[in-house]
């Protein structure tokens, strides 16, 4: 891996920190302003909800004007946005911020476009792997623990080193990252291009379409169980928040070991479409058998395979995307990845909390059970389209 790749590892990464420290203090922070649950809940959704839609119009742009502008631009909206969030006295502007946070959010399918311009396609597997183990992996390590820091001094704290973090990738991107984009896209002739119909063109492209789908499918059922996982933890094992920070940096250090070491022994003796099969058919399969033993000690062992093989499922989707995507639209194609994985962020805790009910402690097991029903359904049908997901560059794999 060359010095442009290592630099934007270096940027995803702070971006990476300034997106996980919000995660343990937006609902509190929310608490803060008088906001209702069902207010506090739509911090969460506003901001994925307008990402969908900005995400791939941020895409096809770095793909006709270069990745450069694109990310500065992004990183910039962060670092106003959450020190607004930061600052602010009223809800109103609280919610403003995570608009603005969510509507400039390109920065992961921008940063991603960068690894596909300079990598060759044989080793983008091990890149995509290396990139969301700095990010995911070191990114959820770091950024909780960051968070409790901040949180010693007050919850708008956290958002103000959010803000600083997105600030240093802004700084680092500004001044070291050159612009990667080698051919340029043709601009459309009506700028509407770029708006809703974009979105449902892109279930049409060939190959792509279908990984879109396949993506957001595993995206919802995966919201489905993280928004169960917490609760259960700690009302249903008997857990308390350390031990529940714990089981974060076991995932942490479980996904960076897999997606630096693990990928790439497993991509030299493995194709990427039956590693990818696997990886969700273990998800599936760690979601229905957590609930059935109530101890924390079984708990953990199923969460650590589950964590090894959750790892892989990302890495591989990024992959098969670019690896189908012609080099003129991976930015179109990257951030329309982006763009369905974060609206799944909306509907997954939405399905979840219809289920539960917080008088009968023992619902907090049956979003898990659908979790991973859900996601053996999708296991299923990946496995029938995947002919139509397969790059034919490298047919082998």
């Amino acid at each position: 891996m060359g010095r442009t790749f290592w630099i934007t590892a270096l940027i995803a990464l702070a971006n990476a920190l300034s997106f996980t420290i919000l995660i343990p203090i937006l609902y509190l922070y929310g608490k803060q302003f008088g906001l209702t649950d069902f207010q506090t809940s739509l911090l969460f959704s506003i901001y994925a909800v307008s990402q969908f839609f900005s995400t791939p119009v941020i895409g096809k742009i770095s793909d006709r004007v270069g990745r450069k502008p694109l990310l500065l631009i992004s990183l910039a909206g962060t670092v106003v946005a959450n020190f607004l969030a930061g600052t602010t006295s009223t809800a109103a502007v609280l919610f403003f911020a995570r608009f603005l946070d969510g509507i400039t959010g390109g920065n992961v399918s921008v940063t991603q476009a960068v690894v596909s311009d300079i990598v060759e396609p044989q080793n983008r597997a091990k890149a995509f792997g290396i990139y969301s183990a700095i990010t995911f992996g070191l990114g959820f390590i770091l950024g909780p623990a960051l968070s409790f820091l901040a949180q010693k001094v007050s919850l708008g704290a956290g958002f103000l080193t959010s803000s600083g973090f997105a600030l240093v990738a802004l700084v680092i991107a500004t001044f070291f990252l050159p612009e990667t984009l080698k051919t340029k896209a043709k601009a459309p002739e009506n700028i509407f291009d770029l708006g809703l119909g974009n979105l449902v063109r892109g279930l049409t492209l060939p190959k792509i379409g279908i990984l879109l789908i396949i993506n957001f499918l595993i995206g919802t059922t995966f919201t489905i169980f993280t928004f169960a996982f917490q609760p259960y933890f700690i009302h249903i094992l008997g857990q308390n928040s350390q031990s529940l920070t714990l089981m974060f940096v076991m995932f942490g250090i479980l996904a960076v070991t897999m997606q630096t070491k693990g990928i790439p022994f497993l991509t030299a003796r493995f194709g990427l479409v039956k590693i990818f099969l696997a990886a969700i058919l273990v998800r599936s399969l760690s979601f229905m058998v957590m609930p059935i033993v109530p101890s924390i000690y079984y708990f953990i062992v199923v969460s650590f395979i589950f964590s090894l093989f959750n790892s892989l499922v990302q890495p591989m989707v990024i992959t098969l995307i670019s690896l189908n995507a012609n080099p003129e639209n991976q930015g179109t194609a990257l951030g329309l990845n982006a763009s369905y994985l974060n609206v799944s962020n909306a509907f997954g805790p939405i399905i979840a909390g219809s289920i539960i009910d917080q008088s009968d402690p023992h619902t907090y097991a049956y979003p898990l059970y659908l979790a991973g029903v859900l996601t053996f359904a999708v296991f299923l049908f990946a496995i029938a389209q995947r002919d139509k997901y397969t790059p034919r560059p490298l047919s082998g794999i």
